[in-house]
């Protein structure tokens, strides 16, 4: 599939010169010369890369950055302009602006600047190639609706960056999901993925486990023990109730994410580490951080990329896609075969408002497989929490 560019520029000359630049390395361009046309183009898809000049006659290029920012994927867009100002350039990039080239437009750095655009489109077809085709549960469990696919674009995104993340969202809502489809959607996805619950782990043992030990460093500690987050280096540390971890424990994760090194437990060596380090919490953190009971250094630590997961009443619409998803895999796994839910039991599972978020859904599946004795699941075969509550 070929890459469109969409040249946005009111200078018929600058068009065509870019055009003949462009079109030999295989590029198919659309010129413009107007705000308005260009985000007619744009609602229409019919751009891959953006070239975008700075001074139109309708209007300040650098808006179109601002009305597209919360757009899924939006295409890079390259700013151009005559008259430089490091003001409105740190803006762009602030606002996603994939770049910022000076007129007259020196060829080596534009040649650069669209090897890199052409790069981060041909990275997005791939993850869209690898969600549609590879049985990737984590992708078929999230949903379709924009509430999902917005957290799944900017989870991406942080996949690529390596950069910290916090996911946060109530207790069923899939955060140890997400959390593994940030480790298989970035180049860290042949590496290590190394979960911890904070919450499953005695406090005392918490910096053992995750730090490891030496020989010797307390009574039980008859050998050394690698700890989890020299398991996963090179990959992604996945540390779920992070709100579990008492103060001290916070301060020594703190210096470790920071120096990107540790020692273990009883030892004296520096061990460095390269990690991208993903935490799941279901508790208001800052609530907890105006109580004293989480470290706000660490908070922003963890939280470069912030990706909230909605409930499952917040996007009911994702419903009947989860639960065809959940019949199809637990068929084969319960050898069963159920082929769909009838109208009316549908209707219930939409009407339900689901506390236990997904995992509640996957659970009430189940069982209603169990005891269906035709092919399609019937109100009778539903647990009864959710047919009286409706």
């Amino acid at each position: 599939m070929g890459i469109t560019v969409l040249i946005v520029d009111d200078e018929e000359n600058a068009r065509n010169n870019l055009e003949t630049f462009l079109s030999p390395s295989g590029y198919e361009v659309i010129g413009v010369g107007t705000l308005s046309e260009a985000r007619e183009q744009l609602k229409l898809g019919n751009a891959d890369i953006v070239l975008l000049d700075v001074q139109l006659p309708d209007g300040f290029g650098p808006n179109l950055l601002y009305e597209t920012m919360h757009i899924p994927n939006r295409p890079p867009i390259i700013l151009i302009t005559g008259f430089p100002d490091i003001e409105i350039a740190v803006e762009a990039m602030r606002n996603g602006a994939h770049d910022f080239l000076i007129k007259p437009i020196k060829l080596d750095q534009l040649e650069l600047s669209m090897q890199r655009a052409k790069e981060l489109v041909a990275m997005r077809r791939e993850l869209a190639m690898y969600r549609d085709n590879q049985k990737n549960s984590v992708q078929f469990v999230a949903g379709s609706s924009k509430k999902m696919q917005l957290v799944l674009n900017q989870a991406e995104r942080a996949a690529q960056m390596s950069v910290s993340v916090l996911i946060t969202g109530e207790t069923g809502v899939g955060k140890d999901v997400l959390a593994q489809y940030i480790h298989k959607s970035g180049p860290r996805s042949n590496r290590p993925f190394v979960a911890i619950n904070c919450a499953a782990i005695q406090s005392t043992m918490l910096e053992s486990e995750l730090f490891g030990h030496e020989a010797g460093a307390f009574t039980s500690a008859d050998k050394r023990k690698i700890g989890l987050m020299e398991t996963a280096d090179n990959g992604v540390l996945f540390l779920d109730e992070i709100s579990s971890m008492p103060l001290d424990m916070q301060a020594k994760l703190l210096r470790a994410i920071e120096a990107k090194n540790f020692r273990r437990v009883g030892g004296n060596t520096l061990i460095n580490v390269d990690v991208q380090v993903v935490a799941a919490s279901n508790r208001n953190l800052r609530q907890m951080i105006e109580k004293n009971e989480f470290r706000e250094d660490l908070y922003y630590r963890l939280k470069v990329v912030d990706l909230h997961l909605p409930s499952l009443r917040e996007r009911k619409e994702d419903i009947p896609e989860l639960v065809g998803f959940f019949i199809k895999t637990k068929n084969a796994k319960m050898g069963v075969n159920i082929e769909d839910v009838s109208t009316l039991s549908m209707q219930k599972l939409m009407e339900y408002k689901w506390p236990g978020n997904i995992r509640e859904l996957s659970n009430a599946i189940e069982s209603a497989m169990l005891f269906c004795d035709t092919g399609v699941i019937e109100m009778a075969d539903l647990p009864y929490n959710i047919t009286e509550q409706c």
